[in-house]
């Protein structure tokens, strides 16, 4: 859905540059612009609101959670949207089990304690 209204946010950027390259309006004069143009401008800002609320965030931290295993095979993911909203996913793997845990994000923190790698996933989401 987030690739879709991307894609589709590009084209209508794209539309609007060549709209006008066409037929520059008078500086200062919205109302000389045409009607297909302002549609398009507000498609773009439609699409660019709904944006924001995309997990757009994204950052993967991988590393060995015990000292005996190697391979990296643990992970923490930071999925977020622009405010720093949405969830880090971490998945700790050991010989004989593994376990997955979810914590909240708002506002690039979360009231639940975060390991340092789930810290670091955040941070680099934000990044």
């Amino acid at each position: 859905m987030v690739v879709v209204a991307v894609v589709a946010l590009l084209i209508s950027v794209a539309a609007l540059a060549v709209a006008l390259r066409r037929r520059p309006p008078p500086r200062g004069d919205v109302d000389a612009l045409p009607e297909d143009v302002l549609g398009l401008r507000q498609e773009v800002a439609a699409l660019a609101a709904e944006a924001g609320d995309a997990l757009r965030h994204l950052a993967v931290v991988r590393y060995d959670a015990y000292g005996d295993m190697g391979g990296h095979l643990s992970w923490s993911l930071a999925l977020l949207d622009d405010r720093g909203n949405g969830a880090v996913l971490t998945s700790i793997h050991g010989r004989s089990e593994a376990r997955t845990y979810a914590k909240n994000v708002t506002g690039w923190t979360s009231e639940q304690q975060l390991s340092p790698e789930e810290q670091e996933a955040v941070a680099a989401a934000r990044a």
